[in-house]
């Protein structure tokens, strides 16, 4: 999700070299991956409950979905850069910080309005925190060290993304204090407060190396594309598809491209883009982000659409649901155990092998459904849903290292 802030290892040798770090450095930071991961997914057993609670319509709640990512896609190259400038460890903790006030506020909201506010501001202080996440880990670590912080990375990725909807319905089945479905924000809360503690001991403060500047015309024009294209994309089915979401349509592919000659130019003055467009030269860093887009845009999609069959369709609560997903975590915790070996065995083949037991795990989910219905068992699911974590473990697990060797 944040590959784009990777560097050139030529480039991270030109950056100040942090102090060594302490052993309880990655796991601070990887606390920041784990969140905001988590907060993708663990709003999806809470909508039908925020939904009645709230009286909220369609349309809102899928901007409280959508907000949050929309929020963090606009805002991510931007942070990554400001973490650049002005510190990693710095931009880290001001994201900690505005991301566990927005979890307070989300917590909080009396009204739909104000639970999507709060969602946006989770989005975009999740694209300060994010992107430093990478940037630290390059720029600290080393050789087969590096290597295993990567890993560990899309491991903590992935179990945040299996297990949210199994932690979202176990806060709204215990009701701690009678909060219900507000406890799936509440809990970043005490998590924040901790990474903000430990961070400025534990973390190595770095920046890039040379007198760089902000670009503003580029971080307009690529959080313009982005929105151009997430925006309609969650607004156009509820509203009937309008002229206003097809014109943005249209316009996304312009503005990224834009967004692309306008930093090749600056690259060739030896201005300081964004992207800098020689990461693209590099097949495996191509590879990657194309695949972590295809791959994080199409799981998103799974997890909220199975999360509303199995509470709107077969009738579960908010915990059953959630513990239907412990077999995808299950297959994909196993599959992790042995994911750096077969990573070592396949090289960068391991992700096209990851990506087909995927499949092979979607077709016997959709199989499955199919069987099911709205009355069978939902023990069908489990064969699906073990095969498929042991694909999402074989893809997320090795996908950063492969990328950004």
């Amino acid at each position: 999700m944040a590959l784009q802030t990777a560097r050139t290892p030529a480039a991270a040798t030109r950056e100040r070299d942090p102090a060594a770090p302490h052993w309880a450095t990655l796991p601070i930071i990887l606390i920041g991956t784990f969140v905001i991961t988590l907060d993708v997914f663990i709003v999806n057993v809470a909508i039908p409950d925020l939904q009645r609670d709230l009286h909220a319509s369609a349309s809102a709640v899928e901007f409280v979905v959508a907000g949050y990512a929309l929020a963090y896609a606009a805002g991510l190259i931007t942070g990554g850069r400001l973490g650049d400038l002005y510190g990693r460890r710095r931009l880290f903790m001001i994201g900690v910080a505005l991301f566990t006030l927005a979890s307070a506020w989300a917590g909080a909201a009396p009204t739909a309005g104000q639970l999507v506010a709060a969602r946006i501001a989770q989005g975009l202080a999740s694209a300060l925190m994010g992107p430093q996440v990478l940037a630290i880990i390059g720029v600290t670590y080393t050789g087969p060290a590096r290597a295993r912080a990567f890993n560990a990375f899309g491991l903590t990725m992935g179990l945040a993304g299996v297990f949210g909807q199994l932690i979202g319905g176990l806060l709204i089945h215990a009701d701690i204090a009678g909060l219900g479905w507000r406890t799936c924000f509440l809990v970043n809360v005490p998590v924040g407060i901790a990474a903000l503690v430990l961070a400025p001991r534990l973390i190595p403060e770095s920046r890039a190396a040379g007198r760089s500047r902000i670009d503003p015309l580029g971080m307009i024009v690529v959080s313009a594309g982005l929105v151009a294209v997430v925006l309609p994309l969650t607004e156009g089915r509820e509203r009937g598809w309008p002229l206003w979401t097809w014109l943005c349509l249209a316009a996304s592919p312009l503005l990224l491209t834009a967004f692309g000659l306008l930093q090749r130019r600056l690259a060739a003055r030896g201005a300081s883009p964004l992207v800098n467009p020689v990461l693209f030269r590099r097949r495996s860093f191509t590879v990657g982000v194309v695949t972590a887009v295809v791959y994080y845009s199409g799981m998103s999609s799974f997890f909220l659409v199975l999360a509303l069959y199995l509470q709107r369709g077969v009738g579960l609560s908010a915990l059953a649901s959630g513990l239907v997903f412990l077999p995808l975590g299950v297959g994909f915790l196993v599959t992790s155990l042995t994911a750096r070996k077969m990573a070592a065995l396949l090289g960068r083949q391991v992700l096209a092998v990851g990506a087909l037991v995927l499949l092979a795990g979607f077709a016997g989910l959709w199989a499955a459904v199919r069987h099911i219905g709205t009355e069978g068992s939902v023990a069908w699911l489990v064969p699906g849903l073990l095969v498929a974590g042991a694909g999402m473990a074989m893809v997320m697990a090795p996908l950063a290292a492969v990328a950004l060797a």
